[in-house]
C-alpha cells in the first residue's frame, strides 16, 4: 500500500493549537505528527479514509462583457 499524503487529503486540516497543529476530520483527532503516520503507529493499519482534494477546474467565461471587448 502506498504512503498517504495528508496534505492532499480533504480530511486534513491545520489547527491553531501549537501543541497539536495538524488534524484529521475523518478520524476526529489532532496531533503533532502527520495524521496518516499517527494512524499507522497507533493502529498498525494504514489510513483508510484518504480522499483526494478536488482540484479546481478552470472555467472559461461563457460570454464576453463589454469590458472584455477590444475596440
Amino acid at each position: 500500500m502506498t504512503k498517504r499524503n495528508c496534505f492532499q487529503c480533504k480530511h486534513f486540516y491545520t489547527t491553531w493549537n501549537p501543541e497539536f497543529p495538524r488534524g484529521c476530520k475523518a478520524y476526529g483527532f489532532k496531533t503533532k505528527e502527520i495524521p496518516s503516520a499517527y494512524v499507522l503507529k497507533v493502529s498498525g493499519s494504514p489510513c483508510f479514509h484518504f480522499e483526494s482534494k478536488k482540484k479546481p477546474t478552470s472555467q472559461k467565461p461563457t460570454s464576453l462583457s463589454t469590458f472584455d471587448v477590444k475596440r
